[in-house]
């Protein structure tokens, strides 16, 4: 939505066709990794280009708009399919479900629902007791600043913790399920998602904890098979990993150095988690299982 928005901003300062393929072009490589961003971009290229420049800002607004309408549709099936499974984990547990989710796919992140949150916003509001693990996700902290803001302003109850915490809790019974959202999902599903998420589906798998991903369709890329292997992962500046910033006791923000100096940082943002680790998809058409076949017989239509 935000690339779509963008590629709007752009026609309503120069609309000529080297204005759109530029816009188009530097939008599409601001996230090498986050495939529905290129998709975005591509469908209001394919939208724009036919048509005179003098038609094009407004052209390029409407259909901004339309495809923040359909997210908000998208988010609220994949929050409806979601539920599904949070109130069958419910019923058989009889007591409060504890979710543990990592980085942040609510509202902040795609338009009024989220992903991977919506689910739980949509259980909350249907009732049923939850609490939601919140992994801080360094180095950016998605989690502990965003993720936690939005499920402090919905009511949800939560709980901020470290991201090695994770495997301690499945370890001892203490998360029922992970729900994490995704940047990129193979044919064969395979899921690229934040720094981290792979180690939380290794504990999932090996403590009995389903780990699902909630994913738009638009996240699918069609053209690979090995996730591992193809998806390109964004390195990102050493400072995220070297430096801090914070809210300090008297108000202000501030940041601070918390490594050596001269110390090398490596800042991997995405990894991949293989199909074998997922226990299912959540998309706005319902659960896909992580499979070639799964993904093809659902999905391919779109």
């Amino acid at each position: 939505v935000t690339a779509a928005y963008g590629v709007a901003l752009s026609m309503r300062h120069h609309a000529s066709d080297a204005a759109l393929t530029a816009t188009c072009d530097m939008l599409a490589k601001a996230r090498p990794t986050a495939v529905n961003l290129r998709w975005a971009v591509e469908r209001m290229r394919a939208l724009l280009s036919p048509l005179p420049a003098c038609e094009r800002a407004e052209a390029a607004w409407l259909e901004a708009a339309r495809i923040a309408e359909q997210d908000v549709a998208i988010n609220q099936a994949i929050g409806r399919h979601g539920l599904a499974l949070i109130r069958a984990r419910y019923q058989n547990k009889a007591e409060t479900v504890n979710i543990l989710t990592h980085c942040n796919a609510g509202w902040l992140a795609t338009v009024d629902w989220g992903t991977a949150l919506a689910p739980i916003y949509a259980a909350f509001e249907a009732g049923i007791p939850l609490h939601v693990w919140v992994d801080e996700t360094r180095p950016r902290n998605q989690g502990a600043s965003l993720t936690a803001w939005e499920l402090a302003q919905h009511g949800v109850p939560h709980t901020v913790i470290v991201d090695n915490a994770g495997g301690h809790l499945m370890q001892h019974g203490r998360v029922d399920m992970v729900i994490v959202g995704t940047d990129r999902v193979t044919a064969t599903g395979d899921v690229c998602n934040k720094i981290g998420t792979y180690l939380k589906a290794l504990a999932a798998k090996d403590n009995g904890v389903p780990f699902y991903v909630a994913m738009p369709t638009s996240t699918l890329d069609w053209s690979l098979r090995d996730g591992v292997v193809e998806i390109p992962i964004e390195e990102r500046g050493e400072e995220e990993v070297t430096h801090l910033s914070g809210l300090c006791d008297d108000g202000l923000i501030r940041r601070i150095q918390i490594t050596p100096q001269g110390s090398k940082a490596a800042n991997y943002g995405f990894d991949v988690t293989p199909a074998r680790l997922v226990s299912g998809l959540i998309t706005e058409r319902g659960l896909v299982a992580a499979n070639a076949e799964a993904i093809c017989a659902q999905l391919k239509s779109l």
